[in-house]
C-alpha cells in the first residue's frame, strides 16, 4: 500500500505544483483580473459537475466490481449529456460565469464528465497508479497547452485558458479510456444497477455539492462585491493555502481503507484521532513555510499586481487547519459508512459561509472573505468532532498530543508499509 499512497501524494504534489504555473502564467499574462475571470470558469465547471456525477463519479468505484462494466457506462455517459445540456440552460438564466464563457464551461464539464466516469471506473478497477499517472498527464497538458498558447505576441484573455483545457480534457478523456480493462468481469453480480448508482451518487454528491459552496461560495460574493480583481488576488492566496491538504487528504485516503478494513471500534477510533493529529502538524508545518515567504517572492512569481498575500493567509491559517484535521473524520465517517454525519457538516460550513459571507465581504473586502472561511471550515470541523466523540465516547483530551501517538504513528506507517 505504501507504493500506492506515496504515489499518489506524489501525483498530487505535481497536479498542485502544474496548478500554481498556471496561475504564475496567467498573473503575469493576464493580471489579477484575468486570474479572477478563471477562477470563475474554473467554478462554473466545478459546479456543472455536481449533477453530471449523480450517476457516475465515486459511485462507480463501489460499483464495477459488482456489474459489467456496460451497465454502467450507459446511464453514466447518458447522463453526463443530458445534465451538461440542462446546465446549459440554466446558466443562460443564472449569470454564474462570465458572459460568454457559458458554452464552454458546459463543454469543458461534459469533457470533465467523461474524464471522471473513466477515472471511477479504473479506481473500481484498483488500478491507482493509471488513475495517479492520468491525473498528472492532465494537469501537465493544462500547463504546457496555456503556455504554448501564450506564447505568441499580441493581446491574450481568459480564452487561452479555455482553449488549454479544452486540449487537457480531451487527452484525459482518451487516456481514461484506453486504460480501462473493457473485458474484466465482475466479481458478483449488482442488480438494480440504476438505482444504486442514484444511492450511492445523491450522497455523495450532496456532500460534495454543499462542500464547494462551503469551499468557494466567497468566490461569488467577492466578484459581486469587489470585483473580479480582487476575486484573482483570493484565488493566488486560497491556492497557496488550500496546498496545505494535500499531506492529510492522502493520509485520509490510508485511514478510510483502514478503517473499512477492521471491527474494532477502539483502534478506529484510535487511529483517526492519531490521523487527525498529524494532518494538522503538516498542515501547520506548511502555513509556517507560507507565513516566512517575502511578499517581493510572491509579487515575482504571480505578478505585481499580487501583493498583500500574508494578512489574508493569516486569517485563512485557522480554517486551514481545520479541514486539515476534517480530512481524518470526514474518512472515519465514510469508512463506517456514516456518510451523512460529512453532508450535515458541510451543510453547516455553508450556512455559516452564507450568513456571515454576504455581511463581512462587503465591509470587510478580501479579510472579510477569509475570516467567513476559517469560520465555515471551523464550523464543519466542530460537528464532526462533537458526532465523534459521542460516538466513540472519546474525551477533548483524547484530541490533544500524547505519547501514545507516537506508538500509534508508527502503527500506522507500518500499515502503509502492508
Amino acid at each position: 500500500m505504501i507504493k500506492q499512497v506515496t504515489g499518489t501524494i506524489a501525483s498530487r504534489v505535481f497536479v498542485t505544483a502544474m496548478n500554481l504555473l498556471v496561475m504564475v502564467l496567467a498573473g503575469h499574462s493576464l493580471g489579477a483580473e484575468g486570474l479572477g475571470v478563471i477562477s470563475l470558469i474554473v467554478l462554473g465547471i466545478t459546479l456543472v459537475m455536481l449533477p453530471a456525477n449523480l450517476i457516475g463519479g465515486g459511485a462507480l468505484v463501489y460499483l464495477v466490481p459488482r456489474a459489467r462494466l456496460w451497465q454502467l457506462l450507459k446511464p453514466a455517459y447518458a447522463w453526463a449529456v443530458l445534465s451538461t445540456v440542462c446546465c446549459f440552460i440554466l446558466l443562460r438564466v443564472f449569470p454564474l460565469v462570465p458572459i460568454g464563457y457559458e458554452k464552454h464551461v458546459c463543454v469543458l464539464a461534459f469533457l470533465q464528465a467523461l474524464y471522471s466516469i473513466h477515472l471511477g471506473v479504473i479506481l473500481g478497477q484498483q488500478r491507482i497508479g493509471r488513475h495517479n499517472f492520468i491525473t498528472a498527464m492532465h494537469a501537465g497538458m493544462l500547463l504546457a497547452s496555456f503556455a504554448a498558447l501564450l506564447w505568441p505576441t499580441g493581446p491574450v484573455s481568459a480564452m487561452e485558458y479555455v482553449y488549454a483545457s479544452y486540449a487537457a480534457f480531451t487527452l484525459s478523456v482518451v487516456l481514461g479510456a484506453i486504460n480501462i480493462r473493457w473485458n474484466d468481469p465482475p466479481a458478483a453480480e449488482e442488480p438494480k444497477v440504476l438505482r444504486t448508482m442514484l444511492r450511492q451518487g445523491m450522497l455523495v454528491q450532496g456532500a460534495n455539492g454543499l462542500q464547494l459552496l462551503n469551499y468557494r461560495l466567497a468566490y461569488w460574493i467577492i466578484q459581486r462585491f469587489q470585483g473580479t480583481a480582487s476575486l484573482g488576488l483570493y484565488s493566488v492566496c486560497n491556492q497557496l493555502s488550500e496546498s496545505a491538504w494535500i499531506a492529510p487528504r492522502s493520509l485520509g485516503l490510508v485511514l478510510l481503507s483502514r478503517v473499512s478494513n477492521i471491527a474494532d471500534r477502539e483502534h478506529q477510533r484510535s487511529i483517526t484521532l492519531t490521523t487527525a493529529k498529524v494532518s494538522v502538524c503538516i498542515a501547520i508545518a506548511f502555513v509556517l513555510v507560507l507565513a516566512i515567504v517575502p511578499d517581493v517572492i510572491f509579487r515575482m512569481a504571480f505578478g505585481n499586481e499580487i501583493s498583500g498575500l500574508h494578512p489574508i493567509m493569516f486569517l485563512l491559517a485557522p480554517g486551514i487547519l481545520a479541514m486539515a484535521a476534517s480530512q481524518a473524520f470526514s474518512h472515519y465517517f465514510s469508512g463506517t459508512g456514516q456518510n451523512k454525519h460529512n453532508l450535515i457538516g458541510s451543510g453547516a460550513g455553508m450556512v455559516v459561509s452564507v450568513g456571515i459571507g454576504i455581511w463581512l465581504v462587503p465591509s470587510m473586502g478580501l479579510n472579510g472573505a477569509a475570516i467567513t472561511a476559517s469560520l465555515a471550515y471551523s464550523t464543519s470541523l466542530i460537528y464532526q468532532v462533537t458526532v465523534f466523540i459521542d460516538r466513540t465516547k472519546s474525551s477533548l483530551r483524547d484530541l490533544m498530543p500524547n505519547s501514545r501517538d507516537v506508538a500509534r504513528a508508527r502503527e500506522l506507517w507500518k500499515t502503509l508499509r502492508s
